[in-house]
């Protein structure tokens, strides 16, 4: 299983110079002129690389991507389409466990958002029917919009394949998540289908730096209950 690091993430999206301060050549200056640079912070530079473009929610809400569903946040990303039937449904299952065991978070302080992966036929009411085929709760979003933004965001947030073929072919889709803690700009990716156990313990870790000996120490505590053991 390949295991994603914050730093390693970045660097899949070509991101490992924002982990600093970054500078963009103003373009507001004739070239007879000398140089100028305007100096920017990473979280502008990365704000730049992700498409602000309108997404509509199986709640039929509009919402612009960055703006109003990124900005501010801790989320859950992936993608995937409603007539699936490889590993979107059992990610999706995945992440209602997910959902529930981080009840106290998903929608205060944590949000979930799964972008169709095909707009067209994705519509808002497809949508919605599928969301609930799987008992999701509030707090988590399945999003849809024009087909050229769609594949905007699967572009820019790292979700494609090196072969150019394979990534034409929308049924054979990455089936990773990717995490993010958009203050802290905290962003990693990993495989949806592992152990939603161990996936919390990798939400918690990431998304609000839990260290990783208390996490361990909690599951000790939680396995010895199970088990009837004195703690």
């Amino acid at each position: 299983m390949n295991t994603f690091t914050r730093r390693s993430w970045l660097q899949t999206l070509g991101w490992t110079s924002l982990l600093g301060t970054a500078v963009v050549r103003s373009s507001a200056w004739p070239q007879t002129t000398p140089t100028r640079w305007r100096n920017i912070t990473a979280r502008e530079s990365i704000r730049a690389r992700i498409p602000n473009v309108e997404v509509i929610a199986h709640t039929g809400q509009k919402f612009r991507f960055f703006d109003d569903l990124i900005y501010g946040k801790r989320v859950i990303i992936n993608f995937m389409y409603a007539q699936c039937e490889g590993i979107c449904v059992p990610m999706t299952q995945n992440l209602v466990k997910v959902q529930e065991q981080l009840r106290d978070h998903v929608g205060k302080d944590l949000f979930i958002y799964s972008i169709t992966l095909k707009p067209e036929q994705d519509d808002v009411a497809a949508l919605h029917h599928y969301a609930e085929m799987h008992g999701v709760g509030p707090g988590w979003l399945f999003l849809t919009g024009r087909p050229e933004d769609m594949e905007a965001l699967r572009v820019a947030l790292g979700f494609t394949d090196p072969d150019p073929v394979r990534d034409a072919d929308k049924s054979n889709h990455i089936g990773n998540l990717l995490l993010g803690n958009e203050p802290e700009l905290s962003w990693c990716a990993g495989p949806g289908q592992i152990d939603p156990d161990f996936l919390v313990r990798r939400i918690r870790w990431n998304l609000y730096n839990v260290p990783r000996y208390e996490l361990e120490n909690r599951l000790l505590v939680e396995k010895m209950s199970s088990k009837g053991e004195p703690q």
